[in-house]
């Protein structure tokens, strides 16, 4: 059995490769409703944690919630033995994300409608979970590295990352390949999910994909436009009860969640007609007008689209967009009437939306699983990678770029990049992070992530098992030194330290939690001034 699995920071969503079509798989809820989704939740129940439509029953009985945990895995500083909390309970993100995976899992078996296929092989059955999972594009190292290792952990055979625009390129080229011209071979693929916004510029000729350029934000989705609906409800609910608290800061944590989730559901009910929405809070129903909702939501998606500006190099309108055969909108959060709107307001008529937003990710996911499919992808690591050196007897750091956001990734064999010189110090410390991009200086630009954090005795009198954080760097001309890096078709870095003159080597997983526990224990800005 071939799924594609989109985790999302709502709901996640699977879909089924079947002889050439994509369902999307339901699920049934505790009272045998089905749903086209498995709800992104997670509740604390008796000291124990329960997940999905049982989260969401639990809650109902009083159980304490946790919703868009999936956010937790874009922060900088996230590891596996990040403590997330539901309720009194205090739980490594990894083990949470595992446990969510392993739930999913279960529910294929036991209430989808996949325990009813009779062509299918039981998702219970030994190997049977082949499945491409998908990843924001601009997801860091660790992200991408606790993503994978919780499905592995759940249960599944990860066949392959990909990243949500790109899958989301293939749903484009199932559905709407004859758009696709000698003239107008690329598609912009922009995509507001539940948590994230990812865009990507593909360029299609045929079955062959191959991303040019990807650009987003970690920390806007369909939740922020929760957030502004939220807070024109309360102003509207004060301004006819001046008792009702005015700001979403002032409610007790269940209190907000509860309005959260009404908001979230309201807005999902809003249409192109529609004029005003209406919001339950307390006992009372309160009414926004639509515009009002708009208005404060305006600016995120403006946000949206200056992030997606440099794939378009700038240009405004459909007379910029001569070789462009689509803007295509999906993910949740592109359901709402303002976002098509807006951006049809500034490219025209070709913007397409998906007619099923929040599935097109998982659909394409489950394209890339369809070995007989025929599509290929060639993506891009979508972030810069690099590393702080020390100079001048550890006075001092300089930046060295080793691959640019836009190095291809491959399909099969890794990407390698190497260096080799004669080390100047006693002791290498390499402080590696993850940017934006790299500008035209070498320097690194926008957001930085710290990576990984690696110490390597040049000097062999060092590699005594002694805690190297410990040894002064001095200026020393010491042995002849290799550095060799290999990205694999996940964006996962391996990095590789060698003395050529002994044969010592170090080899580290960059981006795993080791790699992580390491930086964290030495944060090297604070060391030398």
């Amino acid at each position: 059995m071939h799924l594609g699995v989109d985790l999302g920071t709502t709901r996640t969503i699977v879909a089924l490769a079947d002889r050439g079509n994509y369902p999307v798989v339901s699920f049934f809820d505790d009272e045998g409703d089905a749903h086209e989704s498995f709800p992104s939740v997670v509740a604390a129940r008796d000291g124990e944690l329960v997940h999905g439509f049982e989260a969401l029953s639990a809650a109902r009985d009083g159980a304490p919630l946790l919703r868009s945990f999936k956010r937790a895995l874009a922060d900088p500083d996230v590891g596996a033995g990040t403590l997330l909390s539901v309720g009194d309970l205090r739980v490594p993100v990894l083990d949470l994300l595992t446990g969510y995976l392993a739930a999913l899992r279960t529910a294929l078996s036991t209430a989808s409608n996949l325990s009813d296929a009779t062509d299918q092989p039981s998702p219970g059955d030994d190997d049977a979970l082949l499945s491409v999972v998908a990843v924001p594009a601009h997801a860091h190292g660790t992200q991408r590295f606790l993503t994978l290792e919780a499905f592995r952990r759940a249960g599944f055979e990860v066949a392959a990352l990909v990243n949500e625009p790109s899958a989301a390129g293939f749903e484009y080229t199932h559905r709407r390949g004859g758009t696709i011209s000698s003239r107008r071979t690329r598609v912009v693929v922009y995509d507001l999910g539940g948590g994230t916004f990812d865009a990507s510029l593909v360029d299609v000729e045929g079955h062959r994909h191959a991303v040019l350029g990807s650009n987003g934000l970690n920390r806007l989705g369909g939740d922020d436009f929760d957030e502004v609906l939220a807070r024109c409800v309360l102003e509207a609910a004060t301004a006819r009860h001046s008792a009702a608290p005015r700001r979403l800061e002032d409610l007790a944590p269940r209190e907000r969640d509860d309005l959260l989730d009404r908001c979230r559901e309201a807005k999902e009910r809003i249409t192109p007609q529609s004029r005003r929405v209406v919001v339950e809070v307390g006992d009372k129903d309160v009414s926004v007008p639509v515009d009002t909702f708009y208005a404060g939501a305006a600016p995120l998606v403006e946000a949206t689209v200056e992030a997606m500006r440099p794939l378009l190099d700038g240009l405004d309108g459909a007379a910029g967009l001569a070789d462009v055969a689509g803007i295509y909108l999906v993910g949740g959060g592109s359901g709402l009437p303002l976002v098509p709107r807006l951006l049809r307001e500034r490219f025209g008529r070709r913007v397409h939306r998906s007619p099923h937003p929040s599935a097109s990710t998982a659909i394409g996911l489950a394209i890339a699983a369809d070995d007989e499919a025929g599509f290929t992808l060639t993506d891009r690591l979508s972030r810069g990678f690099g590393v702080f050196r020390e100079r001048s007897g550890g006075a001092a750091v300089s930046f060295d770029p080793i691959l640019g956001a836009d190095t291809a990734l491959p399909e099969r064999e890794g990407v390698v990049a190497t260096r080799r010189y004669r080390a100047a110090h006693n002791l290498g410390w390499f402080r590696f992070v993850e940017c934006a991009g790299i500008d035209d200086a070498g320097e690194p630009r926008g957001d930085v992530v710290p990576f990984a954090d690696v110490l390597f005795p040049f000097d062999p009198a060092l590699r005594d098992g002694q805690d190297l954080r410990d040894v002064a760097v001095e200026r020393r001309e010491g042995c002849l030194v290799e550095e060799r890096y290999v990205v694999d078709g996940n964006g996962m870095v391996e990095e590789q330290i060698t003395d050529l003159d002994t044969g010592y080597t170090q080899r580290h997983a960059i981006g795993t939690s080791a790699s992580r526990r390491a930086w964290a224990a030495a944060r090297p800005w604070s060391r030398r001034g």
